[in-house]
């Protein structure tokens, strides 16, 4: 396709030819002799003359199908370009807005009398691009700091959440490849083994090996990393960190060498994606599956807390991945223990004002908490969930909204920071509370009173 640039300046006829060759079939038409040969000598293919004559586009060869972009003379003049170029037969007609001392002629004048006319922004059309490679470049000098720094030591651990999820055991993986280790010198860690069944199945078919570590290991390693968690989550034992990398909202009370906490991205594997992008490290296909799956996996396919460096993630981890072992590894999310506890939080919640609440009691596992979160969530007319249980001494509260109303961590925050930890994102969110700061707060409430006080919490914090 043919695409002709009506220029000023010469770099802006540069930047535009550089841009769109070889797809356009591309010419410059520019008003001065002088200007026109300096651009041929460098091998840009352009034409003198007028650009207020209708004959200069037609010398040009232009026709109805021809793309022709128009810089803003940024004087009075615009108007008989644009003129000039219908009567030569254009009808694919753009305008360039660049910066100029002179005030730009391109109005809302022009737009009425011109409606066909596509308005294109320079500043605008750069700022991606640039962007994206400063950004790449800072994560290039944050990543090889980080390396160099772990690459004189022994043993490296890699520590996830307890009852690691996809994000938390991708991320693993692909910090080691960061790393340039292998599975002896960097050990992914936990403090509890891997317990939901698509968990334990992407474990397994990945051969993805989760070390059970203690906190009195935490002495044996030369270095440590967080992913997809924090220092505090583990209280008071582990005060200090090597490297912590994670999408949640950052907290304090812990001391960090180095560290990368984007909040507003929906995966720690996100962020990842763009440390091994940003050092040219190639992906094996068993990092990129496990990457995709937990983007897919984090943000329930973009349905919840998510942006654009997720999609590009995707994208780029997309043609890299395993897409049947992906289908294999999210077909077990149904199990019979699970809809035990469906009846069980059915039987003792109740849904209120689009609400639904729900006290499970003694749970034997903390990742049915969160599940029957999610799985309330889909009910029709049900627009938050509050779903809490007791695992060890310990009450954990799940929240999950539909993403477009109050946000659930500042929820959570308000309603359990001072008793326990409490964080999470606008959308989903969890509070783990001792049961007897709990009590104290609260008071020693039954099985059928502890979701009627969820419910006035979360109530009265929507209406706040």
């Amino acid at each position: 396709m043919k695409c002709l640039a009506v220029c000023q300046d010469e770099a802006v006829a540069k930047t535009l030819h550089h841009a769109l060759v070889p797809t356009f079939e591309f010419t410059c038409l520019v008003e001065r002799q002088p200007l026109a040969r300096r651009l041929q000598d460098s091998g840009l293919p352009c034409l003198a003359g007028d650009p207020r004559r209708a004959d200069s586009y037609v010398k040009a060869d232009v026709t109805s199908q021809t793309c022709v972009i128009i810089e803003d003379p940024g004087k009075r003049g615009l108007r008989r370009i644009l003129m000039a170029v219908q009567d030569a037969g254009a009808a694919l007609l753009y305008v360039l807005k660049t910066p100029n001392l002179l005030q730009r002629s391109w109005n809302d004048e022009l737009r009425l009398e011109f409606p066909e006319v596509t308005e294109l922004d320079l500043a605008e059309l750069l700022s991606g691009p640039l962007l994206t490679q400063l950004s790449r470049s800072t994560t290039r000098a944050k990543v090889q700091q980080y390396q160099r720094y772990f690459a004189d030591a022994d043993r490296v651990l890699i520590l996830l959440h307890n009852n690691p999820d996809p994000d938390a055991m991708a991320s693993g993986l692909a910090l080691r490849t960061v790393l340039r280790r292998t599975k002896t010198t960097a050990i992914i860690g936990a403090l509890e083994d891997v317990t939901r069944p698509e968990n334990l199945r992407m474990e397994k078919l990945l051969d993805i090996h989760v070390e059970r570590i203690t906190p009195d290991a935490f002495n044996d390693f030369d270095r440590i990393a967080t992913v997809d968690v924090q220092p505090h989550y583990f209280g008071n034992a582990l005060p200090k960190v090597d490297l912590v990398i994670d999408h949640h909202p950052e907290q304090p009370g812990y001391t960090a060498i180095y560290k990368d906490i984007r909040a507003d991205f929906g995966s720690t594997s996100t962020i990842l994606t763009e440390h091994l992008r940003a050092v040219d490290l190639s992906i094996s296909e068993r990092t990129a599956t496990a990457m995709l799956y937990a983007i897919k996996s984090d943000t329930l396919f973009f349905a919840r807390h998510t942006n654009r460096s997720d999609l590009d993630a995707f994208t780029y981890l997309y043609p890299l991945a395993d897409a049947a072992m992906i289908r294999k590894m999210e077909g077990a999310k149904i199990t019979l223990e699970r809809m035990e506890y469906v009846h069980r939080a059915m039987k003792h919640g109740a849904l209120h004002n689009q609400v639904f609440t729900a006290f499970l009691g003694s749970s034997s596992r903390e990742d049915f908490i969160p599940y029957l979160a999610d799985f309330f969530l889909q009910l029709e007319d049900v627009k938050w969930t509050v779903v809490a249980g007791v695992v060890d001494d310990t009450l954990i509260v799940s929240v999950r909204n539909l993403g477009y109303t109050r946000n659930a961590g500042e929820f959570v925050r308000q309603s359990f920071a001072a008793i326990g930890s409490a964080g999470g994102h606008r959308s989903m969110a969890k509070a783990l509370v001792p049961l007897e700061s709990f009590r104290e707060k609260f008071g020693n409430l039954d099985d059928a009173q502890v979701p009627q006080a969820l419910h006035q919490l979360i109530n009265a914090f929507l209406k706040d």
